[in-house]
């Protein structure tokens, strides 16, 4: 199984990105699928999860500003992040659970003050 993450970079404070992460498998044969980040000398921290019945999970601090989706049609899952902050800078990694978990490539978003 693998994990295709893209769409990180540079964006001022206020911009917009939106994070893809394209599956090898079907996106129904995950249990969850969703967005993790890790700061520098910070732990990695959920971001936003989408189970394989749609329930969405945000962490509180990107409540209302990012949302998570995914089309099945591509085996793709997207984190569209609206209203980005500079302590949204981080390395972005893509998430699935099948029998086990499954880690993208992390992809860098830099907010810039």
């Amino acid at each position: 199984v693998q994990l295709q993450a893209s769409g990180g970079g540079l964006v001022q404070t206020g911009g917009s990105l939106r994070l893809s992460c394209e599956a090898s498998r079907s996106l129904s044969r995950f249990n969850v699928m969703g967005w993790y980040r890790q700061a520098p000398g910070k732990q990695r921290e959920m971001v936003a999860t989408i189970s394989s019945g749609g329930r969405t999970n945000y962490v509180d601090s990107v409540k209302g500003r990012f949302t998570i989706s995914g089309d099945n049609a591509k085996n793709t899952i997207y984190l569209q992040m609206n209203s980005l902050e500079p302590e949204d800078t981080a390395v972005y990694y893509c998430y699935g659970q099948l029998w086990t978990n499954y880690w993208g490539q992390g992809t860098q978003v830099t907010v810039s003050s």
